[in-house]
C-alpha cells in the first residue's frame, strides 16, 4: 500500500487536575495544605522523517491522542507531565487545515518539526492558594483540555530525478537495474500501481533519489487514468527524465509520445516544463527506424538525448553519470 494522503483529528493530551492535600504529621495539628498541581498534557508534533516514505502509519487512525498529565499528589507531589507525541511524516509532506483548507506547514527538511496541538496545563493544588491570608485554602482546580485539530498531510515525494513515461515504456525496468530496489515488472499497462522512491549509491557514498511515477496517459493532468494524484510527484523533482519506447510497439508515434508528455506536465503545473530534464529513447535495439525520425524532430540539445536498452543494459552508464551530475548541480547531494 503506499498512501500520500490522510486525514485525521489531533486530540493533545488534558492537564493533570490538582488536589486537595492536608499535611498530617505527629505533632503537627494544623500542618496546611498539601496537595500538589497536575501535569501539563503531552502536545502533539509533527516531525519530517528521511526514512519513511510515505503516509501508511495514518491510513488506519482517524483520531490520535497524547498521552494526558498524572493528577498531584499529597506530600505536594506534582504530576507527571505527559510525553509529547511525535508524529513523524515523510520529507515534502504538506499539513493542511481539513476544514478550511489552509496550508499550514510544509515539511521538506529531515528533522524540521512543528507543534500542532499544545497540551493542555496542568491544574493547581490547594498548596498552590495559600497565602498570608488564607493559610489552609480548600481549592484546587482541574486541568485544562489539549488543543484539538483536524489536519491533512499531503505527501509530495521528495527526489533528485522524477521518471515520466507512458505506460510499458519501460521504467520499471529501468529502474530495476539502476537502483537498490526491486519492482514490479509486467507487459501490461500500469504494472506500477504507486510512486516508488529508491536511490543510486555511487563509489564516493553520494546517493541521488529517483522517483518512478506511474504510467502517464493523455489527459492525466484531467484525472484520466491514475491522474494527477501521482502528477503531484513531479513537482518536487529537481530533474526529469522522459523516457520513451522508441520501438514503436502497439503503433505509437515515440516523438508524439514525447509531445504528450510534455503538454500533460505543462497542463498540470507550467513550472514542470522549467526543470532540467534528459530524455531517454528505450528499447533502442528494436527502434532503429524511429530513432532517427526522432533525432529529425527533437528541437533540445543533443547533449539531452539518450539511447538506452534497460532490459540489454546498454547506454545506461554516460545517461547514469549525465543524470548525476544535472541532479547534483539542481538538487541535493546525498552521502
Amino acid at each position: 500500500m503506499f498512501t500520500d494522503q490522510v486525514k485525521v483529528k489531533l486530540i493533545a493530551g488534558k492537564g493533570g487536575d490538582g488536589i486537595i492535600s492536608w499535611r498530617r504529621e505527629k505533632y503537627i495539628p494544623k500542618g496546611g495544605p498539601y496537595g500538589g498541581n497536575g501535569g501539563a498534557g503531552g502536545s502533539i508534533i509533527v516531525q519530517c522523517d528521511p526514512q519513511i516514505y510515505s503516509l501508511d502509519a495514518f491510513c488506519n487512525q482517524r483520531q490520535i491522542y497524547a498521552e494526558k498529565g498524572k493528577n498531584g499528589e499529597s506530600n505536594n507531589r506534582h504530576g507527571r507531565n505527559g510525553k509529547d507525541l511525535i508524529l513523524k511524516v515523510p520529507c515534502g509532506t504538506l499539513v493542511r487545515d481539513s476544514e478550511s483548507g489552509t496550508l499550514l506547514y510544509d515539511l521538506t527538511e529531515p528533522g524540521e518539526s512543528f507543534t500542532l496541538c499544545s497540551g493542555g496545563k496542568g491544574g493547581k493544588g490547594n498548596t498552590f492558594f495559600k497565602t498570608s491570608t488564607n493559610r489552609a485554602p480548600a481549592k484546587c482546580t482541574p486541568g485544562k483540555p489539549g488543543e484539538t485539530c483536524a489536519v491533512e498531510f499531503e505527501l509530495k515525494l521528495i527526489a533528485d530525478v522524477g521518471f515520466l513515461g507512458f505506460p510499458n515504456a519501460g521504467k520499471s525496468t529501468l529502474l530495476s537495474k539502476l537502483a537498490a530496489i526491486e519492482v514490479k515488472i509486467g507487459a501490461y499497462p500500469f504494472t506500477t500501481l504507486k510512486p516508488n522512491l529508491s536511490f543510486i549509491e555511487f563509489d564516493d557514498f553520494s546517493r541521488i533519489y529517483l522517483a518512478d511515477i506511474p504510467g502517464i496517459i493523455p489527459d492525466a493532468h484531467a484525472n484520466r487514468g491514475l491522474g494527477l494524484s501521482f502528477l503531484k510527484h513531479v513537482e518536487r523533482s529537481s530533474t526529469l527524465i522522459y523516457l520513451i519506447d522508441i520501438s514503436g510497439e502497439e503503433e505509437r508515434d515515440p516523438y508524439e509520445d514525447f509531445l504528450c508528455l510534455r503538454r500533460e506536465a505543462e497542463a498540470y503545473s507550467p513550472a514542470i516544463l522549467k526543470k532540467p530534464f534528459l530524455v531517454a529513447l528505450n528499447k533502442i535495439d528494436k527502434g532503429e527506424e524511429n530513432l532517427a525520425a526522432f533525432k529529425k524532430c527533437y528541437p533540445f540539445p543533443k547533449e539531452t538525448l539518450f539511447e538506452i536498452s534497460a532490459l540489454q543494459e546498454k547506454g545506461l552508464e554516460p545517461f547514469v553519470e549525465t543524470m548525476r551530475s544535472l541532479a547534483q548541480q539542481n538538487g541535493k547531494k546525498y552521502s
